[in-house]
């Protein structure tokens, strides 16, 4: 019985299994049933949008160039001589006010000059007064001389003096008017001769003043030519130096940057209506001038396809201060941001839009594709002009995983809003 028992249980052990395996074979195709449609059922996939809103834009455009001074000065000598005086302030560097003497010129020669014509112009006045007297004699024998001929002619005719007489009295008349021409001559001479030296004096008067150097305006010194004791000759350079009241930048600009900016000034706007302001990179911030939009270059850059723009800086010594702004100094490499007045706009990532296309999550869950015209863009923010509206969702995630038509889930990316808006408001630099 144990034997039965035993043979039993292996032979179960053998059937169930082979039993089991025969039964799934037969019965798989009903064992191969689809999921339920809860199963069936994609989840839709995250994408990350933004929903687009009016914001304030400043179209702007960034340029650079270098810091040269407005104005520039070069002190050249006028006159010969000795240097003889210098001023403490005659160095490289030095600022130096309006009307501080930089140097003076010996002036002895131009003195002894001014003494010789004035010594010739008081011979002249001798030589006057004497011909004056001369001139009142030959004056009053010209009219005796007169009267003589007047009663020989006379005599002559009641045949009492002879023609002879009457000609001695005609030459000794004659005699007498030549000396008067010639008194009246000497005096003309004289005076012409005066004319002359009066020119001479004032031309060696003004010599005199251009013996000493004087700041025309406020000035820093960039080189020095002349020391004291050095004879200087006519037309040599003494120094050079540059204004301290005013700055110029002419930045570099490309053409394609500047339409845009310029296009939202509206019907006749400028350049010159443009907004500047200059910058320079520092450590730990950056230190900022405002500045005026000047004039603009004559040519385009052949090279760079750029225009030149030049904004001047006023004071900028008054407004360096120690640690934050720095006093801007020639060669300076800064840039120049200039700007129109804010408007507000749609903006979107310029990414975002590719070739006039962009996609949106319609109201269903589904991306949408969309074509969109942009105004215009400014560094990293493109400005829509039509196609998509206030509202709708801007899908900005990768096109690589955006399918139009797919379902979606919209995901706002916050960051990105609020860094769209603050480069639309300007906070950072366009690049």
């Amino acid at each position: 019985m144990k034997k039965l028992l035993t043979g039993l249980s292996r032979a179960l052990a053998v059937a169930v299994p082979v039993a089991l395996g025969a039964l799934s074979i037969a019965y798989s195709d009903q064992l191969a049933q689809p999921p339920s449609g809860k199963e069936r059922q994609r989840q839709p996939t995250p994408v990350r949008v933004i929903t687009l809103e009016p914001v304030m834009l400043t179209p702007r455009t960034v340029g650079y160039g270098q810091v040269e001074p407005a104005r520039e000065w070069r002190a050249v000598a006028r006159v010969e001589g000795e240097v003889i005086e210098t001023s403490e302030l005659l160095a490289s560097g030095e600022i130096v006010p309006e009307g501080t003497v930089l140097l003076r010129i010996e002036e002895a020669d131009i003195k002894l000059t001014l003494a010789q014509i004035d010594a010739q112009m008081r011979a002249l006045d001798v030589k006057n007064e004497t011909l004056a007297v001369s001139l009142d004699l030959v004056q009053k024998d010209l009219e005796l001389s007169h009267a003589e001929v007047a009663r020989q002619q006379d005599l002559a005719e009641r045949g009492v003096a002879s023609a002879a007489a009457l000609d001695q009295a005609r030459r000794q008349e004659l005699t007498a008017r030549s000396k008067v021409a010639e008194i009246q001559n000497q005096l003309a001479l004289n005076d012409a001769e005066r004319e002359v030296l009066s020119a001479q004096r004032a031309s060696a008067a003004r010599s005199l003043d251009f013996t000493t150097i004087t700041a025309p305006y406020d000035i820093r010194i960039n080189t020095v030519s002349a020391e004291q004791g050095q004879v200087i000759t006519r037309g040599q350079a003494l120094l050079t130096a540059e204004g301290t009241e005013a700055v110029e930048v002419a930045a570099q600009f490309p053409l394609g940057h500047m339409g845009p900016v310029v296009r939202a000034l509206g019907p006749g706007g400028m350049v010159m209506d443009l907004k500047a302001r200059v910058n320079l990179p520092a450590p730990d911030h950056t230190a900022s001038w405002d500045a005026q939009v000047m004039r603009v270059s004559e040519a385009i850059d052949a090279r760079t396809q750029s225009t030149g723009i030049v904004v001047r800086i006023d004071d900028p010594m008054g407004q360096a201060a120690a640690g934050q702004r720095p006093p801007l100094r020639r060669n300076t490499f800064v840039s120049v941001e200039l700007s129109a007045p804010p408007r507000e706009v749609l903006a979107a990532p310029i990414d975002a839009v590719r070739d006039g296309k962009a996609l949106v999550v319609s109201a269903e869950g589904k991306l949408e594709p969309r074509k969109v015209k942009t105004a215009y863009s400014v560094g990293s923010i493109a400005v829509i002009a039509s196609g998509i509206e206030a509202g709708e969702q801007l899908v900005v995630t990768d096109p690589a995983v955006a399918v139009p038509g797919m379902a979606v889930k919209p995901m706002e990316d916050k960051a990105l809003k609020a860094e769209i808006a603050q480069l639309a408001r300007g906070a950072e630099q366009a690049k």
